[in-house]
């Protein structure tokens, strides 16, 4: 179990001295002697456990804390001590979300079975909070016709075990691709384990990938088990597969064909059961005629190929990629409304680094807003004057006020058809919510919501 930061509030020294002595073995323990003093601690730090006394003088008691303690860190278990085991106290903490309760005198193995336990609780409770977060991070977002092509792809691809070669831009989202056919796949108990082969030098990739025996270099103090050895049962995704070097790309395709690898040092070969997804931003077919890249490798990786169009050739999901971001990256839980202006030049910007500068410049807007409201000032150049852009374009380009139209239009199927809460979360009025609807719509345009007036 990892160290941990508890609080212990009674208004006996004694209590807290003993209590100090006991957990003190789970992490350092921090002390008060009333709920105000309980409050200060809390300003001043997070705890990971909370014990304090039910009795204790004005002002206030350890209902108090417990309440204190919701407020300000939620996910703290708190557990709540008397010595008159009173069950109407008892049940009222419970009621108000304390972990447990204990009765005085203390019971040592009672405390720390009960410690260790909520400890474990708050543990699992922070872990699925970052899968939760890891999943919404590489869900694939959009319902345009590319991208619904790539999910077809990928459900198709996930229940084979062939390697994969994904292809696309940089920032087009190769590694939500990946993460996605490994948590489709047989293998989703298994390990993910992405490499970026671009941040590795050549003479350290040999190593990083199949690990070495003890001494087989200078530095090598010990045995290392490679990342293909981590990943057994699982899969790797080698991004940006382009940059790795002629020697190392022989030994991947010994992996690929026999199925073991070998370690640095050491002659005798390790079988391994890994999945190889691939990556990269380059055209490899160019790098073999170049003689950069072994024609052999490629066919070996490239027994399925997913290609990921860039953002500015499927500007129809930017709505739902920047509400996702949104969301993602609210503050306090609060969900902030994109104003359909600033929709609009989101939505005509080229995006060069694709969804992962979207996802950046959301995230840098939501950061410096206090409104609660994104608007065109709030996206840096030349991202707030896109429309700008426009002049002189091809004319097969939507203008902004189409595009505020479909923005809309959207928002007012998303809620129902209810043009007050459709206004309020555009930020405009009921009249500008009428003006937007009822501009001119191109052929391509997407029709208003049903229920317009």
């Amino acid at each position: 179990m990892s160290t941990a930061r508890i609080l212990v509030v009674d208004d006996d020294p004694h209590a807290r001295d003993l209590l100090q002595r006991l957990l003190g073995v789970l992490g350092p323990v921090t002390q008060a002697p009333d709920p105000k003093g309980a409050a200060e601690r809390m300003g001043e730090q997070s705890f990971d456990l909370v014990l304090t006394d039910m009795a204790m003088p004005d002002p206030g008691d350890g209902l108090k804390v417990l309440q204190t303690v919701k407020s300000n860190l939620p996910d703290t278990p708190v557990i709540v001590v008397t010595a008159f085991g009173n069950i109407e106290g008892a049940l009222d903490s419970i009621q108000l979300g304390a972990f447990d309760y204990l009765s005085k005198p203390f019971d040592v193995d009672a405390i720390m079975r009960v410690a260790k336990r909520a400890l474990e609780q708050k543990r699992l409770v922070e872990e699925n909070r970052t899968l939760r977060k890891q999943v919404e991070r590489t869900s694939l977002v959009g319902r345009s016709q590319a991208l619904l092509e790539v999910y077809k792809q990928v459900a198709r691809a996930a229940t084979s075990n062939v390697p994969v070669l994904i292809t696309g831009e940089t920032g087009t989202g190769k590694e939500m691709v990946a993460r996605a056919l490994h948590k489709r796949s047989a293998r989703t108990s298994g390990p993910f384990i992405p490499v970026d082969c671009g941040a590795i030098t050549e003479s350290l990739m040999e190593s990083e990938l199949f690990g070495h025996a003890k001494g087989s270099f200078t530095g090598a103090s010990g045995a290392r088990r490679g990342l293909f050895e981590e990943a057994n049962g699982g899969t790797l995704f080698l991004d940006e597969i382009g940059d790795v070097g002629m020697k190392v790309q022989s030994q991947l395709l010994r992996v690929l064909q026999e199925g073991e690898i070998r370690r640095v040092g050491e002659s005798v070969p390790v079988k391994v059961d890994v999945r190889v997804l691939a990556a990269t931003n380059k055209d490899l077919k160019a790098r073999v005629a170049e003689g950069l890249f072994r024609e052999d490798l490629l066919y070996r990786l490239d027994v399925v190929h997913l290609h990921l169009p860039p953002l500015r050739e499927r500007r129809e999901d930017i709505p739902a990629l920047v509400e996702h971001f949104a969301s993602l990256h609210a503050r306090g839980g609060v969900r902030p409304v994109v104003t359909a202006d600033a929709m609009a030049r989101l939505t005509v910007y080229d995006w060069p680094g694709n969804v992962r500068q979207l996802e950046n410049v959301m995230a840098r807007a939501l950061a410096l807003n206090v409104t609660g409201v994104l608007g065109p000032p709030d996206f840096p150049e030349p991202i707030g004057d896109a429309p700008k852009r426009l002049t002189g374009l091809a004319g097969d380009l939507p203008s902004l006020a189409e595009l505020s139209r479909r923005y809309a239009a959207h928002v007012l199927q998303h809620v129902g058809g209810n043009k007050s809460e459709a206004a309020r979360l555009l930020g405009v009025d009921r009249k500008t919510l009428y003006k937007l609807l009822e501009a001119p719509e191109t052929p391509e345009g997407i029709p208003p919501a049903e229920g317009r007036s």
